[in-house]
């Protein structure tokens, strides 16, 4: 089953023939209890907020968790953009475990929500419980990070980022800087999540562009969890095993902020002493970048929520709509996060 049919499917209908007869027994009932008229307190009962053109659109999202700041403003855009567009929301926090989300997308297929989004904690066991939101009927949008599932046709889209691209992107900042070709550069390496999709892609490409500089060496590398606290707890460990550390990079702001803190501790200089270069481009690491304590900053928008909302509206109704959709984004030295600072949204 693909999500590129011209019609509704007819689950799509079954789903909300149930919302509109639960609405239609509920109205009934109020009749009964008001005593029949408007000076009881009675009337009419009051319209469904999807009444007008049609009832509304409901979706099940399911969020990783709140581990970092840009998770934070993607779930407050996915959330404020939903209610512009008129879209119910019901909202799931997996708190960064994976069978959270497929509990979560089980119950939004128990409730035949129209259709089911969410960002996968980590790449690989969604099968099963996207093989039972198929047979539903539920279409399924991937927000953010994408699963490693043969059959595409499990998910009607990916929205997000290309993190391969954003580890390239942070390679290549650091082959062009002239210390890359004096001499032998030390690097250690803060990775996301375990089997998350960013942290699998992030690292393979930065791993490919510096392979073509064989000054540049991983030295250590390991998880911080993609939260401020691993990444410092982590820092601190590289720190004492390796003493000659010359650049970070962080597979997101938050754990650079971390190990700042940790680097300082250590009695060195962030961004002098150790260069640092980190993804997302929230308001903290945009911050310490214009302060010159991280060197460079690849960005990774969070700012899904209206794309998604856009996603959800033409694939309930049918419409045919790309497998794979890609956010624009751009990367920042010290000098343009001065100028973006005062304006950023998140």
């Amino acid at each position: 089953m693909r999500w590129t049919t011209e019609s509704t499917p007819r689950s799509t209908f079954r789903r909300r023939g149930v919302r509109l007869a639960a609405a239609a027994v509920l109205a009934l009932t109020l009749a009964a209890c008001g005593n029949g008229g408007a000076d009881a307190g009675g009337g009419s009962a009051p319209a469904d907020a999807g009444d007008s053109g049609g009832e509304s659109i409901v979706m099940g999202f399911s969020q990783v968790g709140a581990e970092s700041g840009w998770r934070t403003a993607n779930t407050k855009s996915v959330q404020e953009s939903a209610e512009e567009a008129g879209i119910e929301l019901q909202f799931s926090d997996a708190q960064q475990k994976q069978e959270n989300q497929i509990k979560a997308i089980r119950n939004f297929i128990q409730q035949q929500v129209d259709v089911i989004a969410f960002s996968p904690v980590v790449e690989s066991g969604w099968d099963p419980v996207l093989q039972e939101a198929k047979r539903a009927g539920i279409p399924v949008i991937l927000t953010d990070r994408a699963v490693d599932s043969a059959d595409t046709s499990l998910y009607a889209t990916f929205l997000g980022s290309d993190f391969i691209e954003e580890g390239k992107k942070a390679g290549q900042w650091l082959l062009e800087q002239p210390e890359s070709s004096a001499g032998p550069v030390n690097i250690v390496e803060l990775q996301g999540t375990t089997g998350s999709a960013p942290a699998i892609d992030r690292q393979e490409g930065f791993a490919e562009v510096i392979a073509a500089n064989p000054n540049l060496k991983v030295v250590a590398s390991q998880t911080g969890d993609f939260t401020r606290s691993g990444g410092k707890q982590v820092m601190e460990a590289f720190l004492k095993s390796n003493p000659d550390i010359d650049v970070l990079y962080a597979h997101n702001d938050d754990m650079g902020l971390g190990a700042i803190e940790a680097i300082e501790a250590a009695g060195k200089v962030p961004g002098q002493d150790i260069k640092i270069i980190t993804v997302d481009a929230v308001k903290d690491g945009m911050q310490a970048l214009a302060d010159g304590k991280i060197n460079y900053i690849v960005e990774c928008n969070p700012l899904l929520g209206p794309q998604l909302m856009d996603l959800a509206k033409k694939v309930v109704a049918g419409e045919q709509i790309p497998p794979r959709v890609v956010t624009e984004e751009t990367t920042f030295d010290q000098a343009a996060a001065k100028e973006a600072l005062p304006t950023r949204q998140y």
